[in-house]
């Protein structure tokens, strides 16, 4: 069960932020486990059983991020990630494309909120050729997030404009990738019990958002059959 993250949590995001080497984290491996990966474990399950009460017919999947960063990947940066993260979703080991909850907690801030990352260009553009001809879904969706105000659309855009059939949607055609996210500085809420149930209440708000982008998903797979590809 999840209990709250510690101060103890936010010391050693900052500390392995600073001190990214192997003999630190040595010796500050016992925290790790204790402040940080256990307690977003318990966070994550507790989210996980969640969403599976809300889409119980999907076959979704947790996974929990490492610390270690890939050593092929470094780019100058050290071994070790400053923040952790669990994501929900369906697609096997392919998170690209798919629509995927998620919640990352770093040492300055925390997010969480569904993405619709890396998706393929054929299918941001079956996502236009569907909002284009359906307007009506995506704006009425749109329209629920603006009125909750919990989260915001953001995403990397298209360097050229894309047409919209509605003002409101003009921002949605603009992304290659797109996620639907709160993100906010560290706060008291971390540190208490009853934000699992919080996030999962307020990832539950973005369920219609899953169901849509499942959609544009499975019109990708309709066509490969099509193709006999």
């Amino acid at each position: 069960m999840f209990e709250g993250y510690r101060q103890e949590t936010v010391d050693f995001m900052w500390g392995i932020r600073f001190n990214n080497e192997r003999g630190w984290f040595m010796e500050h491996k016992g925290e790790y486990q204790q402040f940080l990966l256990e307690p977003t474990k318990a966070l994550a399950q507790e989210v996980y059983d969640g969403l599976r009460e809300k889409l119980p017919h999907e076959p979704l999947m947790l996974k929990v991020s490492r610390i270690y960063r890939d050593a092929r990947r470094l780019h100058g940066r050290g071994p070790y990630k400053d923040h952790l993260w669990f994501s929900v979703r369906t697609g096997e080991e392919a998170w690209q494309g798919h629509p995927t909850f998620y919640f990352e907690i770093a040492p300055e801030y925390y997010s969480y909120g569904l993405g619709f990352w890396c998706a393929k260009a054929a299918t941001m553009a079956n996502f236009r050729r569907h909002a284009e001809e359906h307007p009506e879904q995506l704006l009425r969706l749109a329209r629920d997030m603006e009125r909750r105000g919990h989260f915001q659309l953001t995403g990397p855009d298209y360097a050229r404009e894309k047409g919209a059939p509605h003002e409101l949607l003009r921002p949605w055609f603009q992304k290659k990738g797109l996620s639907l996210q709160f993100e906010g500085p560290l706060d008291e809420r971390i540190f208490r019990p009853e934000l699992a149930g919080e996030v999962v209440s307020e990832l539950s708000e973005l369920v219609p958002f899953y169901r849509y982008f499942a959609e544009i998903c499975a019109m990708d797979d309709t066509i490969f059959e099509k193709d006999g590809k």
